[in-house]
């Protein structure tokens, strides 16, 4: 019979704990490969639906510059419009706008010189209405300041 020494021991304990080891690292290195399989999996399907999405995108944002063009052409369009009618008012004010006015000066005029006041009938009071309030009107005549007859 063989008796067992302290360093066999010692080795054969060295030993089981390296096989261990290795049987640890190896269960660790087969999930990192199947955790690199998956995420290069993933990635891919990414990519896969990726190049679309921004082939998508880049034929939306052509669309979007085209209808912004449009806007600023239309936009230019109305600012041009709304100058030329500036200038029509302008011209149509000061083409018609003196002679109304003078036209409605001398209207105004005439219908003083032909309705004329009356100095020698007596005027009657003129009451004008207010909100449902009646308020005495001006007595025209001639007064005399601080003189009573």
């Amino acid at each position: 019979m063989h008796t067992v020494s302290g360093g066999e021991v010692a080795g054969i304990l060295v030993a089981v704990f390296w096989a261990i080891l290795v049987s640890f690292l190896a269960v660790a290195l087969a999930r990192l490969a199947q955790t690199l399989r998956a995420t290069t999996k993933l990635v891919a399907d990414v990519t896969d639906q990726a190049v679309p999405l921004l082939a998508d995108a880049s034929t939306a944002v052509r669309s979007a510059q085209t209808q912004i063009e449009r806007v600023d052409a239309i936009a230019s369009d109305v600012q041009e419009v709304t100058s030329n009618a500036s200038a029509l008012s302008t011209t149509v004010a000061s083409t018609f706008g003196g002679p109304l006015v003078k036209v409605a000066a001398f209207g105004y005029g005439v219908r003083r010189a032909l309705g004329g006041r009356k100095e020698d009938a007596p005027e009657q009071a003129r009451s004008n209405v207010i909100v449902g309030r009646t308020v005495p009107g001006v007595r025209r005549g001639k007064r005399t300041r601080g003189k009573k007859d």
